[in-house]
């Protein structure tokens, strides 16, 4: 089990080309920072037809990774149930590679040591089917501060998708993420959130535009998904 903490930051559905251009030049520049490229991330989001596991505030995720030169990966993730305070997301993330593109559910719940999590995902994961995707391509960095703490910065652009009826209803997705990777003495003394959080006002030096926001990927998708079916 890893605890995943990020600090998020939402940027308007139509923000110019020119503005993120700024910002992506800016992080090329970020003393600390290292670009490591591009990713074209393909999500699909699963849960049961009554929506169980978003009751129950867990997420499970089929990814596709794809990147120039390299061939494609598979990923599974669940995420359970975290908090979410000024934009800086904590949660319990178990992420696993699989074969192909098919959940592999038993290896998952093994994984998985929070037993309730487990235990949701053990009774419901038979009727588990895909409810909502976020496709997008990430723009990573790797930032490294004085005292070792690194941050993965994350410039994601794409949009959710919700199929209803053979039609395709989608909105735009643009955000930015400051993910703590690493800090030393495992973060007792917040340093490292206190570095996402300059991070994130150096970023808003350049991009005004860019605001904390508390709401997950997977929420926006069931969002789109309640405005589209409704229920």
């Amino acid at each position: 089990m890893a605890i995943e903490r990020e600090l998020k930051l939402a940027l308007p559905g139509d923000l110019p080309a020119p503005r993120a251009n700024a910002l992506i030049a800016h992080l090329d520049r970020l003393p600390g920072a290292e670009a490591r490229g591009e990713r074209h991330l393909v999500n699909r989001y699963f849960d049961t037809p009554d929506l169980a596991l978003a009751r129950a505030k867990a997420a499970l995720r089929l990814r596709f990774v794809a990147r120039d030169g390299h061939p494609g990966q598979w990923l599974q993730t669940l995420k359970s149930v975290g908090e979410a305070r000024n934009g800086l997301h904590v949660r319990h993330e178990w992420e696993q590679a699989v074969h192909g593109e098919a959940l592999e559910l038993a290896p998952l719940i093994a994984a998985c040591d929070m037993p309730a999590t487990a235990a949701l995902l053990r009774d419901e994961g038979t009727r588990v089917v895909a409810q909502f995707e976020t496709n997008f391509v990430r723009r990573l960095w790797r930032y490294i501060a004085g005292d070792g703490t690194t941050v993965e910065i994350a410039f994601d652009r794409g949009e959710v998708a919700v199929e209803a009826a053979g039609v395709r209803h989608k909105e735009p997705l643009i955000e930015v993420e400051l993910e703590l990777l690493d800090a030393p003495d495992d973060d007792r003394s917040a340093q490292g959130e206190r570095i996402l959080n300059a991070l994130a006002q150096d970023l808003r030096a350049v991009l005004p535009e860019l605001h904390a926001d508390d709401v997950s990927k997977a929420q926006r998708g069931y969002r789109l998904r309640q405005k589209v079916l409704g229920g």
